[in-house]
């Protein structure tokens, strides 16, 4: 019953995030335009129809299959990455003693999901954001890790309802700021949006998605969409304690996180510039993995003393 609970809740939460994190977008989008955004709630949803509707253009040489299926396996990570999000005690749709390492699978695999999502239509501008985002990607997720470690050593376990628990008296936030901003640059990495979106910028002409339209162009939205809610999901559990608050109910209080820390993500990936690739990959490697590992040796260091 809990498990049957538990997957409602994953798609009532899904599918209200994603349309939030549309009208969000729109908001952001039109403000920093200047303009007054038209449509604002119904906006994404006429936008979605339409683009339903809507031939698909096709390319020479096409990979059918890989084209057909990177938008599918991409909101299936978002999906998987969520089954391990506790809403209330007992109530999760799994909860392996491994959650923690489940959810950085499904960051790793979103690199090969990306990539093969450029290099199916066999195009030039959708191949070269699957490149450029395997080669920001690849460093993006080498932090989580050590961030995701520095959450769990409190808890003493990689399970999420543990790592949930941990935090009755103390969220993890406070204990680990730094471990934050660094996620929230992982989750920007993660939904290619803002600074990092390499993969499906407009200087590319929308990069993996240049060659994509109609149903297939809707579903690849969606699928980053998703992933978005799926990783808001995941930070409020891990750095804001998840379903834990006074007086509302469990699922309440991690739906008003979620949307906290998605809205705080869309707003940062709207307000920073990006940078030129070599100077990102740079700040990867020289400046956001070694402060990971300190992050990770502070939290070691504290839970020893």
């Amino acid at each position: 019953m809990n498990v049957v609970l538990s997957l409602l809740l994953i798609a009532l939460f899904v599918g209200a995030g994603v349309w939030l994190a549309a009208v969000v977008d729109r908001a952001l989008g039109a403000w920093r335009a200047g303009a007054r955004p038209d449509g604002l709630f119904m906006g994404p949803l006429r936008e979605a129809a339409a683009m339903l509707v809507r031939p698909r253009a096709e390319t020479e040489v096409t990979d059918a299959l890989f084209r057909l299926l990177a938008p599918g396996w991409y909101l299936a990570l978002a999906a998987v990455s969520f089954s391990v999000v506790p809403f209330a005690p007992g109530i999760v749709a799994t909860a392996p003693s491994t959650g923690l390492v489940l959810w950085g699978a499904c960051e790793a695999l979103v690199i090969v999901v990306v990539f093969i999502h450029g290099w199916a239509p066999n195009s030039p501008f959708p191949l070269i954001g699957a490149y450029r985002y395997v080669a920001i990607g690849l460093p993006a997720m080498l932090p989580s890790m050590f961030v995701l470690i520095a959450a769990a050593v409190p808890a003493e376990s990689l399970a999420l309802p543990a790592v949930v628990e941990s935090q009755r008296e103390l969220w993890n936030v406070v204990r680990q700021p730094l471990g934050l901003i660094l996620f929230l640059a992982i989750g920007l990495t993660i939904t290619l949006r803002g600074p990092f979106d390499y993969a499906d910028p407009e200087d590319l002409a929308g990069g993996t998605s240049a060659e994509e339209s109609g149903p297939a162009l809707a579903l690849w939205r969606l699928a980053r969409l998703a992933m978005l809610v799926s990783f808001s999901a995941m930070a409020a559990t891990v750095f804001f304690g998840g379903y834990l608050g006074p007086w509302l109910p469990g699922p309440v209080w991690l739906a008003l996180k979620t949307l906290a820390v998605m809205f705080a993500t869309q707003a940062v990936g709207h307000l920073l510039p990006r940078m030129p690739a070599p100077r990102m990959l740079a700040a990867f490697w020289l400046v956001a993995l070694p402060l990971s590992f300190a992050d990770l040796l502070l939290v070691g260091l504290e839970s020893l003393a």
